[in-house]
């Protein structure tokens, strides 16, 4: 009898003595206050520290896109006279790109002569009659044309705002040429408009009458520095061109009649 009651007696130091449960919240004892502060000290240094490296991401990623840009052109227009250089035995690294400019230079000399245009005409003149070519020449021309200093008849005439696709939505795009619609109801007067959808090279031509097109005071180059960042270059504040009607106001060319 007393074995078994030794057996089945537990004493009362060990009763009191239950094993702690770490995941039950109310077993388990309070944080300390040093334990809360250290948290808190980690969460604000790994906040500041991600903050101040998505900063700095951010103001390298334009430089090293320039830089990568800027150094694969110099590569690629130095590789046209380095070959040349190089048979010669002259090994000097920037040489081909420094003759690739003063040879792009002279072109434009020659071309600006009465001789230079006469040679280009004939060139051109034969590049047109080739099949296939003359498409790829003909878009590629229009294309240079638009930025070109010397705005002729094939540039880009001036930037324009329309409504697209829809009403309430507007588009930036560029004037090409006019056209008079001849209609039962009279004659209407029609812009040719072209949209880029890929930057500037591919898009969308669209008639639109010449009073619902809003011409902004932006230059060519302003509608294409818009275009080619994404409209980043974005001015802030957008106004109309405006021109002296015939009693002295000021009237905007979208609403003149």
């Amino acid at each position: 009898m007393a074995e078994e009651k030794d057996a089945t007696s537990v004493p009362l130091s060990q009763g009191s003595r239950e094993e702690e449960d770490p995941e039950d919240p109310v077993k388990s004892p309070p944080n300390s206050p040093n334990s809360s502060t250290r948290k808190a000290c980690c969460f604000v240094l790994q906040s500041w520290v991600s903050k101040k490296f998505m900063t700095g991401c951010v103001v390298l990623f334009p430089v090293a896109v320039t830089f990568f840009v800027t150094w694969w052109f110099i590569q690629f227009v130095d590789g046209f006279f380095s070959p040349l250089y190089a048979q010669l035995g002259i090994d000097i690294f920037g040489l081909g790109f420094v003759t690739s400019l003063v040879f792009v230079f002279l072109i434009g000399v020659f071309v600006s002569s009465w001789l230079g245009a006469t040679v280009f005409w004939i060139g051109e003149w034969i590049i047109r009659r080739m099949p296939f070519v003359k498409h790829i020449y003909s878009a590629s021309k229009q294309i240079s044309s638009a930025i070109s200093p010397d705005q002729n008849t094939t540039a880009f005439k001036e930037v324009a705002i329309i409504c697209h696709p829809r009403v309430g939505e507007y588009a930036f795009g560029f004037i090409t040429s006019s056209v008079l619609l001849q209609t039962d109801s009279g004659d209407e007067e029609l812009c040719s408009v072209f949209v880029p959808t890929n930057h500037l090279y591919i898009g969308d031509v669209l008639l639109v009458n010449s009073k619902d097109i809003i011409r902004p005071e932006l230059s060519i180059r302003e509608g294409i520095e818009i275009i080619v960042s994404g409209g980043m270059t974005m001015p802030q504040r957008i106004s109309p061109v405006e021109r002296v009607g015939r009693r002295g106001e000021r009237i905007p060319l979208n609403r003149i009649p």
